[in-house]
C-alpha cells in the first residue's frame, strides 16, 4: 500500500527517512511529503501538495499526519474521502472548520520560527538526545504566516467515513478518548470508525521510535 507521510511543523520529508526504509522492507511504499515553505506559502498551497501526493498514489493511499499536520491528513479525508483507505494521525489531532491551523508560537518576519526546546520541556521531548535536538533545530524550517494562521476549510461530512487511527506518544489512548468525548476534539467525536495506539514515546516518534512507528503504521495498513 501506498503511505503518504506528512510531517508537523518545521519537519521535511526527510523527517521519515528510518520509517520509510522500515516501511519498505514490510511490504510498503512510503511516500513522505516535504510541503511548499516559501515567504509566501499559504494553507491552501501545503493542502495542495497534499492533494496532488494523494492522486498520485497507487489504489487508496494510507494518509499519515503528524503533530499539527494531523490537520492536513484530515483535509485530505475530506477533499479526497473515497480515494483515501485511512487517516492516522501521530501526537495530534485535526482542527475545526474555521479554526487557524497552527498559530501556536511567535510570528517573525512573516515567519513562525522553531521556538526552541523550552517550549517542549517534559513528555514531549523527554526520550531526544542532544544530538537530536541539534540536529532538529539546525534543520527546522521556518513555517510561513499563510500557513500557520491559515483558516482550516472542511465541505464534505463524507470524511467522517474515514477510518482513523489515533497514535499516542506523549499522551495515552485513555487521555485521548477523554478529550474527544469532554468534546475537545469535535471532529473525531464525530468520526465512525476511531482506533487508538499507544506507542511509549516523546512527540517526534518517528525519530526515537522509527520502527516501531513503522510497525505500527504497517499493521494500520
Amino acid at each position: 500500500m501506498d503511505i503518504l507521510l506528512i510531517g508537523g511543523l518545521w519537519l521535511d520529508g526527510s523527517a521519515w527517512d528510518d520509517v520509510a526504509a522500515s516501511l519498505r522492507s514490510l511490504g510498503h511504499r512510503p511516500v513522505p511529503v516535504t510541503l511548499p515553505a516559501g515567504p509566501s506559502t499559504t494553507l491552501d498551497d501545503q493542502v495542495a501538495a497534499v492533494l496532488a501526493a494523494v492522486d498520485a498514489a497507487s489504489g487508496r493511499p494510507m494518509v499519515v499526519g503528524h503533530s499539527a499536520a494531523c490537520t492536513l491528513a484530515w483535509l485530505a479525508a475530506d477533499a479526497r474521502p473515497s480515494k483515501v483507505s485511512k487517516t492516522v494521525l501521530i501526537g495530534g489531532f485535526p482542527s475545526s472548520d474555521g479554526k487557524p491551523y497552527a498559530d501556536f508560537f511567535e510570528i517573525r518576519n512573516g515567519v513562525m520560527p522553531f521556538p526552541g526546546w523550552g517550549a517542549f520541556e517534559g513528555p514531549d521531548s523527554a526520550d531526544l538526545d542532544s544530538e537530536t535536538r541539534d540536529a532538529f533545530a539546525a534543520a527546522a524550517i521556518p513555517v510561513p504566516e499563510g500557513v500557520a494562521r491559515g483558516v482550516v476549510r472542511l465541505t464534505d461530512e463524507r470524511r467522517f467515513d474515514v477510518p482513523v487511527v489515533v497514535v499516542c506518544p506523549e499522551f495515552g489512548p485513555a487521555q485521548a478518548k477523554e478529550w474527544i468525548n469532554e468534546g475537545e476534539v469535535p471532529e473525531l467525536a464525530r468520526a465512525r470508525h476511531v482506533d487508538f495506539v499507544d506507542i511509549d514515546s516523546g512527540h517526534w516518534p518517528m525519530h526515537t521510535k522509527p520502527a516501531e512507528l513503522a510497525q505500527f503504521l504497517a499493521a494500520a495498513a
